[in-house]
């Protein structure tokens, strides 16, 4: 399995988005959203591949090698 390495801040601002935006109509949604901003970048990650987020999407590129 090749390893790439992950924007995990800009991924956890969209999880925070994404589980926020349901909070006026789901309250609930608001622990996922503390879940998110207390998670680490493993459980981010996790967190995303149940929700359906590509990681390819916050894949941080390395260009000059």
């Amino acid at each position: 399995m090749e390893e790439i390495t992950i924007d995990i801040e800009a991924l956890r601002r969209d999880l925070m988005n994404y589980f926020g935006s349901a909070t006026p109509m789901f309250p609930q949604a608001y622990m996922d959203v503390i879940e998110v901003q207390n998670a680490s970048a493993n459980e981010l990650v996790q967190i995303a591949l149940r929700n359906g987020f590509r990681l390819e999407d916050y894949q941080i590129h390395s260009f000059g090698k």
